[in-house]
């Protein structure tokens, strides 16, 4: 299984996602950014995508995939530093 397999049908899944992928053999991470995540909880955003790697894990073309599923907001309210005023 390669990286532009992956994204292709998490494409398919969300068209609107913003995708990338790191990783390497059968080992990989996805992060998923969609808005269409707004109101799911952990779970129901990653079972969908997971789903469409079932038959794939199951027959070990695909060893390992970490999912993080989330919003824009939530991405955007991630790291970075924070001003302070004193």
């Amino acid at each position: 299984m390669n990286e532009q397999d992956i994204v292709a049908r998490v494409r398919a899944l969300i068209p609107d996602a913003v995708i990338d992928i790191a990783g390497e053999d059968c080992s990989f991470e996805l992060y998923v950014i969609s808005d269409s995540f707004t109101g799911q909880n952990t779970l129901q955003r990653q079972k969908p995508i997971l789903a469409l790697f079932k038959d794939d894990i199951r027959s070990g073309a695909l060893h390992a995939l970490s999912v993080k599923a989330k919003t824009p907001t939530e991405q955007a309210g991630q790291g970075g530093l924070v001003q302070l005023s004193l």
